[in-house]
């Protein structure tokens, strides 16, 4: 129950600040990825700030194990497809899962747009790699 309520804090307080940061409207992170265009720069303020919570937080939440995990740094082709569908969804659509799942609530049709095949996407990764993680 401890677990259950530390977590809807935190994604409490996680939603509160992509609302304050404007990480949910899609025109102001479509305006920061267009680094060729009308470039807005000021989102990377929040995620420099983002970084220096979490890292320090990281870093003294982790166990050993789960730190030798990360420093494998293994790039394969799973994690580059991956991303590159996440980039190509998130310059598409202005949204990413955590912000959208924020804005959600609020009953956004064009959210549909984005939801649907985020859901679908991760069904899909489920079924095809779901059997080989460990």
């Amino acid at each position: 129950m401890k677990k259950l309520i530390t977590a809807l804090i935190c994604g409490t307080l996680f939603g509160f600040g992509l609302a304050m940061s404007q990480m949910i409207d899609p025109d102001k992170v479509q305006g920061f990825l267009d680094i060729f265009g009308d470039w807005d720069p000021t989102l990377a303020w929040v995620m420099g700030g983002a970084l220096l919570i979490s890292i320090p937080g990281f870093a003294l939440l982790l166990t050993k194990d789960e730190k030798a995990h990360i420093k494998q740094g293994v790039i394969d082709s799973k994690l580059l497809v991956g991303s590159a569908l996440f980039g190509v969804g998130w310059g598409l659509s202005g949204y990413c899962p955590g912000p959208a799942l924020s804005v959600a609530p609020l009953i956004i049709t064009e959210l549909l747009w984005f939801l649907i095949p985020l859901i679908v996407g991760m069904v899909l990764a489920g079924a095809i790699f779901g059997k080989e993680q460990d």
